[in-house]
């Protein structure tokens, strides 16, 4: 059995890792080619590009990716044309994926694809770009299936990887202790994974971190660096904002960790926040792009939510405090979170639900999706 895979960002090569591991385990044999990042060339996948390529974002910012983009989706569509995969898997990068998808399935390759399309969000027409592109569409929130109904998809609600990978119990204490943290209180913040959203919100979070430990001298920050690059950047924000480095652990990734120790999570708004709530944590999460990009959204492609964090789109309740664009001030988003620190109560109540949210996802993703695409393989 061969597998072709395309995979953009962190998001989809972890994905990918898990779709391989659970094929491999029931066919050890398995081939694996493709966009790939250092998570799926550890399972075993063939990388002929690096997944981190197709990692930009946006409205506008990507076009200028657009000429590279397209080469490579040629590139692609001709090399497994040549030599079929028995599947193609795209992974997320709907707007790369979809168009290569339906390149492939028109050439009689099998195609499946992993993540749907926001489609619940902006540019509804996307789900008949995955009829048309894609064999199986493999879901991962369970509102989407019903989504695709009307267009003939075979929409499969695999369950959530991150809320299988959540550990059933938190140990704070013990979180803290392998971190050398003694404070009463501690916040895990969190700028970003991308480049560009430490340089959008890592100088708001910092501004926050201030005004925090200012009201609160006995407040502790950890603070994960989702890449090693960005760690410098990440550093110097803290000390241009004046965080007080004693009262600041800066990580080298840890991410998990680093949330299993807090009280309460400041966070750029993404699956992270989905991540913390999967550990039953509080949070706070924050969100700005290109003001022009803001202005499209809003004003062109009339993107409207209640909510814009995956907890609180899920469970319908605002969960999670939100700020975005203008309102994502430090002066709002250190009350959001001292608001928490000051209301265990509250804490309590928000765990629990996220509690309820887990068992509604964790439903072995890995498996489930890889039990889809071997029925796609089968002849």
């Amino acid at each position: 059995m061969k597998i072709g895979l395309v995979a953009g960002e962190a998001s989809g090569d972890a994905l990918g890792a898990g779709l391989i591991r659970a094929i491999r385990a029931r066919y050890p044999d398995a081939a694996f080619e493709g966009v790939a990042g250092p998570q799926m060339a550890a399972a075993g996948c063939e990388v002929w590009e690096p997944a981190e390529s197709l990692a930009v974002m946006g409205l506008v910012e990507p076009l200028r990716h657009v000429p590279r983009l397209l080469r490579l989706r040629r590139n692609l569509a001709k090399r497994w044309a040549a030599a079929p995969p028995d599947v193609f898997v795209g992974i997320d990068a709907p707007d790369f994926n979809l168009g290569l998808e339906k390149k492939l399935r028109a050439s009689g390759i099998r195609t499946a694809h992993y993540v749907s399309p926001t489609i619940w969000v902006w540019r509804a027409g996307r789900a008949r770009k995955v009829a048309n592109a894609a064999d199986t569409l493999l879901c991962i929130l369970p509102f989407e299936p019903a989504l695709y109904a009307e267009h003939d998809v075979n929409a499969v609600f695999v369950g959530h990887p991150k809320a299988d990978e959540a550990p059933a119990v938190i140990d704070t204490a013990a979180a803290r202790r392998e971190l050398g943290i003694e404070a009463a209180e501690v916040v895990a913040v969190m700028p970003g994974s991308r480049s560009g959203e430490v340089q959008r919100l890592g100088g708001l979070l910092a501004e926050t971190m201030r005004r925090l430990g200012t009201g609160r001298p006995g407040l502790h920050f950890v603070v994960p660096a989702a890449r090693p690059d960005l760690r410098e950047t990440i550093r110097a924000q803290m000390a241009e904002a004046g965080v007080d480095p004693q009262h600041l652990t800066l990580l080298d990734g840890g991410a998990m960790q680093a949330m299993a120790a807090a009280d309460v999570v400041l966070q750029a708004s993404g699956t992270a926040v989905l991540e913390a709530a999967m550990l039953g944590k509080p949070a706070v999460a924050t969100y700005r792009v290109a003001p022009f990009t803001y202005w499209l959204g809003r004003h062109v492609f009339r993107i409207d939510l209640a909510h814009f964090t995956l907890p609180n789109l899920l469970m319908d309740e605002q969960l999670v405090p939100e700020f975005i664009q203008g309102e994502a001030q430090p002066g709002p988003i250190a009350d959001a979170v001292l608001g928490l620190l000051d209301d265990p109560q509250r804490r309590q109540f928000i765990s629990e639900r996220f509690d309820r949210l887990k068992k509604a996802l964790a439903l072995d993703a890995d498996q489930r999706a890889a039990d889809a695409v071997i029925e796609l393989a089968r002849p």
